[in-house]
């Protein structure tokens, strides 16, 4: 079940594709299966590790349906995940105090505090949708807007220019060297 469920998530648009050939290590606190409804209970301090993918929680639920799709859901304070980036060396990460993949749609959703960072890019809202197969990101503010909390309601993006600058070559001329004026005669 959790095969699937990472089989889908490593297949994002920013994931290491090698990480679905990589075994899963968890560890938590306590766990609950129930193959009867196809549903996994994760709890307490919960790691999951595969290959360049870690997912830390609180709480992780993974839900399979009848095409053998996979749900999960990650609760935390926040709840985080970071995976190395296909092709390129860097990271991926993404926060939120619940986060949400269905592996059938490819899309993960960070609720609460969200935010995800890659490479020096930063977004951050209340919500951000993420489709693992179009690279589309969607960010919303919180419509409840709290006193006192000026950003609460609006979304936040930092970019990073992709290249740097050069200086500018200085446009001031190279001045001759002159003799001094109080030059000693041998």
């Amino acid at each position: 079940m959790l095969c699937l469920l990472l089989a889908g998530y490593a297949g994002s648009g920013f994931a290491e594709r090698a990480d679905r050939e990589k075994p899963i290590n968890m560890q938590a606190d306590r766990v609950t299966v129930d193959d009867a409804s196809q549903i996994s209970t994760f709890e307490g301090n919960v790691q999951l590790h595969q290959g360049t993918l870690l997912i830390e929680a609180n709480k992780i639920v993974v839900t399979k349906d009848k095409k053998g799709y996979s749900q999960i859901s990650a609760t935390g304070q926040p709840a985080h995940f970071r995976q190395k980036r296909d092709g390129v060396n860097e990271y991926a990460e993404g926060f939120g105090e619940r986060i949400e993949y269905d592996s059938n749609a490819e899309i993960a959703n960070f609720y609460g505090q969200a935010r995800v960072k890659r490479e020096g890019d930063d977004v951050r809202g209340e919500h951000i949708i993420y489709n693992t197969k179009s690279g589309v990101f969607q960010v919303f503010g919180s419509s409840d807007k709290q006193p006192g909390a000026p950003d609460k309601g609006r979304v936040t993006i930092t970019i990073q220019p992709k290249y740097k600058a050069k200086p500018p070559a200085s446009d001031s001329p190279t001045l001759p060297a002159q003799p001094s004026d109080n030059q000693t005669q041998p």
